[in-house]
């Protein structure tokens, strides 16, 4: 397992964030030899494939208390759980159409004690309720995405961005998002985080 790289770029977490990401590799150990969620070559770059992949959005973005974000497609809890162990007061809606996923994003969560997290075995076009941003990382085309979480945003806005959407995708971007025909911005992770891995990763913000 490769070391921790999470203080490093977060250097104001408490005692109590640390213990919780520091949690994450035997969490994932244990439950990915039982439901294959994360491929045996990522398990051993959980924390910079993963959770830094994840906290990518935190770079981009402070979630504030009280607002809503979707996780869409989460998989195994990627980028929700992170983000949710980052901003305790913020409340995260991990979904995805694959239960046994789900299960095992809702025992991790379980086990980190972490209150801020709903997970539920939905499709995105299902969920009723608003929300201040969706969060995902790369379930499909833009142009795709979109519809599923159109609509599904409160009018207000709290935070100094705009309601929204942020995607985690990767490589050159340039002929999806023209297809999408949607108005967006590019982060490029390779200014926050200096592991090769992150070299084409970006957060793609859409707002709506």
């Amino acid at each position: 397992m490769t070391s921790n790289p999470i203080e490093k770029y977060f250097p104001s977490l408490t005692a109590r964030q640390i213990q919780q990401f520091n949690s994450l590799p035997g969490l994932y150990e244990f439950w990915n030899n039982q439901i294959n969620v994360i491929s045996r070559k990522d398990i051993e770059q959980l924390f910079e494939r993963h959770v830094l992949h994840s906290l990518g959005i935190a770079k981009v973005i402070s979630f504030l208390p009280g607002e809503k974000v979707l996780d869409v497609g989460t998989g195994g809890g990627f980028p929700g759980i992170p983000l949710a162990i980052l901003f305790p007061n913020t409340q995260f809606h991990l979904v995805d159409s694959i239960g046994k996923k789900i299960k095992v994003v809702q025992e991790v969560a379980k086990a980190l004690g972490l209150k801020n997290i709903t997970a539920t075995h939905q499709r995105a076009e299902e969920i009723t309720d608003n929300f201040d941003f969706v969060i995902s990382r790369a379930v499909t085309r833009l142009k795709e995405f979109y519809p599923w979480v159109k609509g599904k945003f409160n009018a207000q806005s709290k935070n100094v961005m705009p309601n929204g959407i942020l995607y985690l995708k990767g490589g050159d971007l340039a002929d999806e998002i023209k297809e999408s025909g949607l108005k967006v911005k590019q982060y490029y992770l390779k200014d926050y985080f200096e592991e090769e891995f992150f070299e084409t990763k970006q957060v793609v913000y859409i707002a709506c």
